[in-house]
């Protein structure tokens, strides 16, 4: 039987109203309207145009029920005022993802959750609290998506058609979420996902805090968790010269408007230092972009979860298949790595190697795999 819910969820993902669903299927938009509401059943040619038209399996539809996301949970970091139907996109993303968690975590033990809601403590004195925490002190951070992962947190990449969205966070089952855009430069991610990370820390699971204030507070906290005050007197003169400053954004890997803003927050660069920075790094192009950047990051667990599956016969599209969605579907949500991770070791980063064990595999019961923990260099 059909289940309601998830044609509901497969219409929000593709950005569709039941008006625009009912006439690409060819059926009344009360007929769509009483399907998702459980008032009647489509029948198999209809389910079938359901499939064709919103490309998820017939299968999908016949799962279990599916809870929504609430709103309110999710801290989402937007260009612009996310409409309705934008939010819904991204909000089945996420619901998707939790299926696609569960079913590695069948098959996989990952990191327990280290991110500690700290009870209001303003986002410097944050940063700093989870920098002790994580036995960080003042370095910089080599690769962030890998830290985070280590500390439990699940981060799963967005659509590319959906660029407007820059991240998202939430908790959910006492685990934490943080989903990223691939578009923007690879500084820029890094910045959102320590933005992410300040919403989880700072405003909890029941999201004590929204709107501006919210915001602003998250980006205090990235920009205080990315680079440390001690380690950024260290390192920069006071007033210092353009190429002073784009030297010192390979240190934190930041972007050079992100170490701008920091040192007029450090009361190093004065307000006329701070405007002719901006306007000439704005002529050199980082306004829209990171000239000279560094490697994009990506997800390490996923890719040892498909090289350690695939060394047990199982492939990305049998994992897609296990919870109902196109293999390229998958591929949208953990960086492309079900295509393009071979070793599925990464780039080689000081950050801590999630600990991952293998449970079982769908082939047969091998002894348990266990990728260490490596210490961090």
């Amino acid at each position: 039987m059909v289940t309601p819910s998830r044609i509901t969820l497969a219409r929000k993902r593709r950005g569709m109203t039941i008006v625009e669903l009912s006439r690409k299927v060819g059926i009344s938009a009360q007929s769509l309207s009483n399907y998702e509401h459980g008032r009647q059943h489509p029948s198999e040619e209809t389910l079938s145009k359901l499939s064709d038209t919103l490309n998820f399996p017939e299968s999908f539809f016949l799962g279990a029920e599916l809870d929504e996301i609430p709103s309110g949970s999710v801290a989402f970091r937007a260009r612009s005022k996310l409409t309705a139907g934008r939010r819904d996109v991204a909000l089945s993303v996420g619901r998707l993802a939790l299926e696609l968690d569960e079913e590695i975590s069948k098959r996989f033990r990952l990191p327990v959750a280290d991110i500690p809601s700290l009870d209001k403590p303003d986002p410097e004195s944050a940063a700093e609290m989870i920098r002790a925490r994580w036995g960080l002190g003042q370095t910089a951070i080599s690769n962030l998506v890998h830290l985070l992962e280590s500390k439990g947190v699940r981060v799963f990449s967005l659509a590319p058609e959906y660029s407007e969205i820059d991240a998202f966070s939430f908790w959910h089952q006492e685990k934490p979420f943080i989903f990223l855009n691939t578009l923007k430069s690879a500084e820029r991610g890094r910045f959102d996902a320590a933005h992410e990370l300040g919403h989880l820390v700072m405003h909890g699971p029941v999201r004590s805090l929204t709107g501006p204030e919210a915001e602003q507070e998250a980006n205090a906290f990235a920009s205080a968790f990315l680079m440390p005050r001690r380690s950024v007197v260290a390192h920069m003169p006071k007033g210092p010269f353009i190429d002073q400053i784009l030297k010192g954004r390979k240190i934190w890997k930041v972007a050079a408007l992100a170490l701008t803003y920091r040192l007029r927050d450090l009361d190093m660069l004065s307000d006329w230092q701070y405007r002719t920075a901006i306007v000439e790094l704005s002529k050199r192009g980082y306004r829209t972009g990171e000239p000279g950047g560094i490697q994009r990051e990506t997800s390490q667990v996923f890719g040892k979860v498909f090289k350690a599956l695939r060394d047990k016969g199982v492939s990305a599209a049998d994992v897609a298949k296990s919870i109902n969605i196109e293999p390229d579907e998958l591929s949208k949500y953990v960086f492309g790595l079900t295509l393009t991770s071979q070793g599925g070791e990464g780039v080689r980063t000081s950050a801590p190697r999630p600990a991952l064990k293998l449970i079982s595999s769908d082939t047969d019961a091998a002894p348990v795999h266990k990728v260490k923990r490596a210490a961090r260099g």
